[in-house]
């Protein structure tokens, strides 16, 4: 039902959280990439990166290749070689990891210098890249065929002549499995990060929300996040007026009343969006979209108040599926991508959830309730957020405040909304459980009767 509320500030971390990864944690995750190749019986691990698909190698290497791209060679009995083009290398203080660096100019931007680093032959020849060799290479994606490595032809190829083809095989899962990809879980200084970019992000919408009203400039509106320079997840969107183009981004285009509108905000660990119309009550709605909160939203709202009772940990991601199609017709609703997938750095490290999905949730994993319905007259709604599922051991790592924060959040989803949360799970951002079908009325909220 809709229920006025005025919507509490929960507050952020006094100050940003430094994203420090020690360099002893990262000589950690090497030693756990070396027993993954030792399990695997392959001798060596390649981590590519560039600048979109950077997130294997920020965790690996404490590095997101800028303007270019980027490969890591780990093997036993020495650090990590990362080859990095011209501008990358006078990036690596950004770096803690242990690691040894080296000039591979073809990795830079058009035009640049090439005359002074070697041939990429022998560079794999010097780390034991041979016809002895066996190679696990990380691109971004993970395919069902262990042969399809998605990273670029020219870098795969120079390997798999220096190892014979069938020597060579994707590793991006090692990173991104749902089940097991060391990327999936989440440590606590990430975890620090991630509650505060979901803070900025979430606070950066509220204030776009309060900002709507009829003949507001999309440009004018986006100036309400107060950008402060956090590296973006992905580009902001904002759509309004005639554009109804999905994902797009603001392009000069005017708030109609009782037109559609949404906005997301993406930082690394942080994906908070909306969506909704322009109204201050149904009457203000086309005639097409009668009924949209008792046909479309409060139904959405209520599978969505089931879909957040089952987190917690060992919960497989097939009772998440069926929370929300069991409940939401396909007829109507049409959601199709997964009923909620892991964040991280990259706004889609993975998902657990599918249909008869038996992998479970586990402590660390931060979960993005990201269920989109869409309806050709109805439209939308969205209560996207990231939610921390965190046992005892790793919530006794945490932050007192952060901690503090994450139960009141939680407190008002139960109190104030009616949706119920296990004390495994931690909201992180300050618009849990937020939704307002009319966005000219954004105190008007849904919540449980």
């Amino acid at each position: 039902m809709l229920t006025k509320r005025d919507w509490p500030d929960f507050g952020r971390a006094a100050t940003p959280p430094p994203f420090r990864v020690t360099r002893d944690t990262y000589a950690r995750r090497h030693e756990l990439l070396r027993a993954r190749l030792r399990d695997a019986g392959a001798s060596h691990l390649l981590v590519y990166g560039d600048r979109e698909h950077f997130a294997n190698l920020l965790w690996t290497a404490g590095l997101d290749p800028r303007f270019e791209e980027a490969l890591l060679i780990l093997t036993a009995g020495r650090d990590p070689l990362l080859l990095l083009g011209n501008e990358c290398v006078n990036y690596v203080p950004a770096s803690p990891a242990p690691l040894r660096i080296e000039r591979y100019q073809p990795f830079s931007l058009p035009d640049m210098p090439r005359e002074h680093s070697r041939p990429l032959a022998e560079i794999l020849r010097d780390e034991g890249l041979d016809a002895h060799a066996r190679v696990a290479f990380a691109g971004w994606k993970d395919y069902a065929e262990p042969h399809q490595i998605d990273a670029p032809s020219y870098l795969v190829d120079a390997v798999r002549f220096a190892s014979g083809f069938e020597n060579v095989t994707s590793a991006a899962g090692w990173f991104t499995d749902a089940r097991d990809g060391v990327r999936t879980t989440a440590d606590p200084a990430e975890i620090a990060f991630f509650e505060w970019t979901n803070t900025l992000a979430s606070d950066g919408l509220r204030q776009i929300i309060a900002g709507i009203e009829p003949g507001a400039l999309d440009h004018d509106l986006l100036q309400h996040v107060s950008y402060n320079g956090v590296p973006l997840g992905c580009h902001m969107t904002l759509k309004c007026g005639g554009n109804r183009v999905s994902l797009a981004s603001a392009r000069g285009e005017r708030v109609v009343r009782g037109g559609r509108f949404s906005a997301g905000i993406c930082y690394w660990g942080a994906n908070v969006c909306r969506c909704g119309w322009v109204a201050e009550s149904a009457a203000d709605l086309p005639p097409e979209a009668g009924g949209y909160v008792e046909h479309f939203v409060q139904p959405y709202f209520d599978a969505m108040a089931a879909w957040f009772g089952l987190l917690k940990p060992g919960i497989p991601g097939g009772l998440l599926h069926a929370a929300i199609h069991d409940r939401l017709p396909e007829d109507r609703f049409h959601i199709f991508l997964n009923a909620g997938h892991l964040i991280g750095f990259d706004e889609w490290i993975s998902s657990p959830v599918w249909a008869g999905s038996p992998v479970p949730l586990r402590s660390g994993m931060v979960v993005q309730a990201d269920v989109i319905p869409s309806h050709p007259d109805l439209y939308s709604t969205r209560m996207e957020d990231g939610y921390l599922i965190a046992g005892e051991d790793l919530r006794a790592a945490l932050d007192p405040a952060l901690l503090a924060r994450a139960a009141a959040r939680r407190a008002w989803m139960r109190d104030a909304l009616g949706i119920s949360l296990d004390e495994s799970v931690l909201p992180l951002s300050n618009l849990c459980g937020y939704v307002a079908p009319f966005l000219l009325e954004p105190s008007l909220v849904m919540t449980r009767g």
